[in-house]
């Protein structure tokens, strides 16, 4: 008998349990990685499928770490197990970010892979994206406030990826705020700083009120 979708995930020297919203924070890409594959590699033997997001400039990189680590990339994208998308065709499909389209998106992909057969999606996302000059950037701290209403309803586990030597103090605060669970030092956590969606986006609301943004 297989595992059932609700059972306990190993992953970062942990257990990710009914809360699958993480925000994982790495310095590089190497810390990153070692962290990762192994919780990518239990998905595949698992039979979930994996719905990656990533910068496109480092598209062919991330797929030659998955093969370093045993993973045969053409067999898993063949059979739909690997589903990998870069930020042109997700998250600026339109041209710009429009966070209730992606909040659209990441559903039907979720809904899309039980549909198919798979027992989870196990998604992972890197966020460099909101640095990149495009209208809409901004809503990205919104979106992950708003992803909290969504993903309750599902098992899968959503990884956001961030790169502390790329992101400021506040974002990062942020980024703590939006999510229930974190990745620090390699340790996978419940976040004490997690605030639930309602309060976030009417404290959000207020900043942006003070500054007029």
């Amino acid at each position: 008998m297989g595992k059932a979708a609700s059972e306990p995930i190993p992953f970062a020297g942990s257990q990710l349990g009914a809360t699958r919203h993480v925000c994982a924070f790495f310095r590089n890409a190497d810390e990153e990685y070692r962290v990762l594959l192994p919780f990518i590699q239990d998905g595949f033997e698992s039979g979930d499928r994996a719905f990656h997001i990533v910068d496109p400039k480092l598209r062919n990189e991330h797929l030659r770490r998955l093969a370093s680590a045993g993973i045969d990339v053409a067999v898993v994208e063949r059979n739909g197990q690997l589903r990998l998308h870069d930020w042109n065709d997700t998250y600026f499909r339109h041209g710009h970010f429009d966070q209730h389209a992606m909040l659209a998106l990441i559903e039907a992909e979720l809904q899309e892979g039980a549909g198919q057969g798979f027992r989870l999606s196990r998604a992972i996302a890197h966020v460099a994206w909101a640095l990149e000059d495009r209208p809409g950037v901004q809503d990205v701290v919104e979106f992950e406030a708003r992803l909290n209403y969504i993903l309750p309803r599902y098992k899968d586990p959503i990884i956001c990826v961030y790169d502390l030597s790329r992101f400021g103090a506040a974002i990062v605060v942020d980024m703590l705020r939006t999510h229930p669970m974190v990745i620090i030092g390699g340790i996978l956590q419940e976040n004490p700083f997690f605030v639930p969606p309602d309060e976030f986006l009417r404290d959000l609301s207020e900043r942006r009120g003070a500054t007029g943004r």
